[in-house]
């Protein structure tokens, strides 16, 4: 199994910055894909940008110029740096991983729990 464990989420003013952190731990063969995702009240979870094991690296169109993604191999952390802070940006965000483990030879999506992010002034 993959245990993900988010960090870094609060509360921040409009035009303000955060930084997530996302470690991915446990039996872990493997890691593809990973990911950061949000999800408002009462919306569904959307995707806010992903990053490859290679760096390879795509953004929703809503968070490009402003949130950069990055990650570290040899911790198995993911990174989401966000700068000019919109309340349109408050959610749930969740960190994802597409990793194989020792315990199972299939790819899967891991989850992390979910960190709040609140912009308002």
């Amino acid at each position: 199994q993959v245990q993900l464990v988010e960090s870094g989420g609060g509360l921040v003013q409009p035009g303000g910055s955060l930084r997530l952190s996302c470690a991915a731990s446990g039996s872990i063969v493997s890691i593809n894909v990973m990911g950061w995702y949000r999800q408002a009240p009462g919306k569904q979870r959307e995707l806010v940008a992903g990053v490859s094991s290679g760096g390879n690296t795509n953004y929703a169109d809503s968070v490009k110029g402003r949130f950069t993604i990055s990650r570290d191999n040899t911790k198995n952390t993911v990174y989401l740096q966000m700068n000019s802070l919109k309340p349109e940006d408050t959610a749930v965000y969740y960190c994802s991983a597409d990793a194989i483990s020792y315990s199972s030879p299939s790819r899967l999506r891991y989850w992390g729990q979910g960190t709040q992010v609140t912009v308002s002034s």
